[in-house]
Order: C-alpha cells, then sequence, then structure tokens
C-alpha cells in the first residue's frame, strides 16, 4: 500500500522538462547519416540518454558489429563523464591513470547532446567506422540537424 501511494505522488515529468525522446533520437540518427552519404562514409552510430541507456542506433552498410559496440561505447563513455571523447583523449594525456577509469574512451566519435539552448545536457551520441575526427563530426552534425547543440554556449 505504502508502495501504490509513492507511485501516486510521484511527480510527473512536466510539459516543460527536456528528455531525449525516440523521434529525437532518431532525427539525430538520419542526420548524421545524411552527413555521412555526402561524404561517401559509413558509421555505425548511437544515441544514449543521460544514463547511458540506448536510444537509437545504425550500423550503416559496411560497418560490422564490432564498430557498433565501439559506437555505443563512445557514446556511454560521454554520458557517463558528460564530456566528448577526445577531450577524454586529452584528460588521459594530462592525467595519470584517467585512461584506465570506468567509461573513458580516448578516442575522437563521442559527442554530448545539448538542448537547443545549450543549458540542459540530454544524452549523447557515438559514432564509429572511419577516422575518430570524422566520427565525431558526423555525431555533431546529427546532434545539429536534430536542432539542438552538441556544447554548451
Amino acid at each position: 500500500m505504502i508502495f501504490a501511494a509513492a507511485l501516486v505522488a510521484a511527480p510527473a515529468y512536466s510539459q516543460n522538462a527536456q528528455i531525449l525522446d525516440a523521434r529525437t533520437a532518431q532525427a539525430i540518427i538520419s542526420g548524421c547519416a545524411t552527413h555521412a552519404g555526402a561524404k561517401m562514409q559509413s558509421h555505425a552510430i548511437a544515441v544514449v540518454d543521460t544514463g547511458g541507456h540506448l536510444v537509437a542506433a545504425l550500423r550503416m552498410d559496411g560497418n560490422g558489429s564490432g564498430m557498433m559496440d565501439f559506437a555505443i561505447a563512445k557514446a556511454a563513455a560521454v554520458a557517463a563523464w558528460g564530456f566528448a571523447t577526445a577531450q577524454m583523449a586529452e584528460g588521459a594525456k594530462e592525467t595519470p591513470g584517467f585512461a584506465f577509469a570506468p567509461h573513458v574512451v580516448t578516442v575522437a566519435g563521442g559527442v554530448p547532446i545539448f538542448s537547443a539552448d545549450g543549458k540542459t545536457r540530454l544524452g549523447a551520441a557515438g559514432a564509429s567506422g572511419e577516422a575518430p575526427e570524422d566520427d565525431a563530426a558526423c555525431v555533431a552534425a546529427g546532434i545539429a540537424a536534430a536542432g539542438l547543440r552538441s556544447s554548451r554556449p
């Protein structure tokens, strides 16, 4: 009975709450795929929420399952730490032991997802399959195509 009362008393999301829903995650995937296609590239792409849980993914033609695993790892690392994997690579150079911390990926291609105003972190996206800089550019393009930001203002 107490459990049921707790459920009833739990606040619902307000209509203004900003979350990473499936439609937005798919828009990021679509924007990334469009960017990749224009460059004749192929990526595995993953979008996760702030808890690192997969919301949407696409393994473009030509990528093996290992590429998808790596894209998910990049996105989950950014969800855990709140900053891009390219910054993790720099941090690993400057901070002994950081590269061995949980959920650290020291290869570019994982990028945070922020609300359109840049104030709220919604999740992260990761890509793998091309050069790390191209992976990062792909997810940044997908995030922008969805009307969101990949950094704070």
